[in-house]
C-alpha cells in the first residue's frame, strides 16, 4: 500500500508550559494525534523543538539561558528527557521511536545527507516514529533563531514528504500581528510566498521557543519550493492532524495546483552544495539544458575556469548570465580538451558534462 509522507513539527511553545517544563498534556495530546495518523496508513516524522526549554530548570535557571553554553548545556540534559517523553508516549500506541539529531554540516555533506536518507528510509519501512531535533548540544549556527523550522522544511524535502505541517500557538499566517492589530486578517489559502508575503509574518517569537512566524514563512517557502505543501497552524485532540490532512485544520495551507517533487540528489546540489569553478556554454547548450530537459554535453562548452574534478559541483554561466549548477564528471583538464568536441572526436566513452538529473536551473547575474 503506497503510504503518503507527513513531517509534523511541534515548537517548544506549543510542547512546554509557561515555566518551560515539558507539558504532558500537551505532548500525549499531539503523540495521540501522530498516532492517529500512523493508524491511517501514514508514514510520519516528528521534528521537535523543546530539548533546551526542558533543559534549563533541570540546571538551575530561572529561565532560558542566553548564553551559547548555557543552552547547550540546557540541551544536553533537556534532550534525554524530551526522548523519554515522546518514546513513552508513542509506545501506548504500539510504536517505536527513533531519535535523530542533525545539523547544517548534515546536510551539507554528500554523504552524510545520503546517509540520513538512507536511515530515515529504513525506519520509515519498519514502521518507527523518527524524532528528529537539531544536535544543539555541539553545533552553534543551529541555535539561532527559528532553526527547527528550516530543519523541518529539509527534512520534508529529504523524505520526499506531500505534507508539511507546522504546528505553533498562532492559527496561521496573518496581514499583521493579531495580538496587536484587531484588523489583521488570516490567510488561509496561499498558492505562493512572495517577499511582500514574508513581509507581513511577525518575527516575534513566544517566552519558549526561539522561531516567530517569518521564521515558519521562510521555512514553508523552501519546502514548497523543493515540492512540498505546507500548512501553518494550531490544533488539539488525537484527530487535528488527520483534520489537516483533510483541509480542515485551523491555520494557513500553501500549496500549489500540481504538485511535484524535486530528487534528492537536486535537493543537495540547490540547498547545500559548494561550487568549484564554473563552465561557459553556447546557446545551444542552454536551450538543451532549461527548455528541453536535456544533459549537457562537450559541444556546448566553450569556456572553463577555475579548478574542479569529477563529482565536484561547478556554476553553469550562459555569457554573464548564470543559469544553473550541476554535478560535473569531467575534470579541468579533461574538459578544457574536449569541450567544443563532437562525440565522435572525442577519446573518451564519457559524453555527457553535467547529466540532467544532476543540473539546478537558478538566475543570479554575475558580479
Amino acid at each position: 500500500m503506497y503510504q503518503k509522507r507527513v513531517v509534523v513539527k511541534i515548537g517548544s511553545s506549543s510542547l512546554t508550559n509557561s515555566k518551560g517544563e515539558v507539558d504532558q498534556a500537551k505532548l500525549e495530546d499531539h503523540v495521540a494525534a501522530i498516532a492517529k495518523l500512523k493508524q491511517e496508513h501514514y508514514d510520519v516524522v516528528l521534528v521537535s523543538s523543546g530539548a533546551v526549554a526542558c533543559g534549563f530548570k533541570k540546571l538551575g535557571y530561572s529561565q532560558k539561558p542566553v548564553t551559547v553554553k548555557g543552552r547547550q548545556a540546557a540541551a544536553a540534559v533537556g534532550q534525554s528527557l524530551l526522548i523519554q517523553a515522546y518514546t513513552e508516549a508513542i509506545a501506548h500506541y504500539g510504536y517505536v521511536g527513533a531519535q535523530i539529531l542533525l545539523t547544517r554540516a548534515d546536510f551539507q555533506s554528500k554523504t552524510s545527507y545520503h546517509n540520513a536518507h538512507e536511515t530515515l528510509e529504513e525506519l520509515l519501512e519498519r514502521n518507527v516514529l523518527p524524532i528528529i531535533n537539531e544536535n544543539d548540544t555541539v553545533s552553534l549556527k543551529e541555535l539561532t533563531f527559528g532553526d527547527n523550522d528550516m530543519l523541518s522544511a529539509l527534512v520534508s524535502g529529504l523524505v520526499h514528504a506531500e505534507q508539511l505541517i507546522i504546528l505553533t500557538d498562532i492559527n496561521g499566517l496573518y496581514s499583521a500581528n493579531p495580538k496587536k492589530d484587531s484588523t489583521a486578517v488570516r490567510f488561509e489559502h496561499l498558492t505562493e510566498i512572495t517577499d511582500e508575503l514574508l513581509g507581513y509574518a511577525t518575527s516575534e517569537g513566544s517566552n519558549v521557543g526561539t522561531g516567530g512566524m517569518q521564521s515558519k514563512l521562510q521555512a514553508a517557502k523552501t519546502a514548497f519550493d523543493i515540492g512540498v505543501n505546507v500548512f501553518i497552524g494550531t490544533g488539539a485532540g488525537n484527530e487535528k492532524l488527520l483534520d489537516i490532512m483533510n483541509g480542515l485544520g485551523d491555520g494557513t495551507y500553501i500549496e500549489g495546483p500540481i504538485a511535484h517533487s524535486v530528487s534528492s540528489q537536486k535537493q543537495w546540489i540547490s540547498l547545500f552544495s559548494e561550487t568549484n569553478g564554473a563552465i561557459y556554454i553556447d546557446a545551444g547548450a542552454e536551450k538543451a539544458l532549461l527548455e528541453n530537459g536535456k544533459s549537457l554535453l562537450p559541444a556546448g562548452v566553450y569556456l572553463v575556469s577555475g579548478e574542479f574534478e569529477v563529482g565536484d559541483v561547478v556554476d553553469v554561466y550562459r555569457e554573464r548570465q548564470l543559469i544553473g549548477k550541476g554535478e560535473i564528471l569531467y575534470s579541468t583538464e579533461e574538459l578544457t580538451y574536449a569541450m567544443g568536441k563532437k562525440t565522435n572526436q572525442l577519446k573518451s566513452n564519457q559524453s555527457v558534462v553535467i547529466h540532467r538529473d544532476r543540473f539546478v536551473a537558478i538566475t543570479k547575474e554575475e558580479v
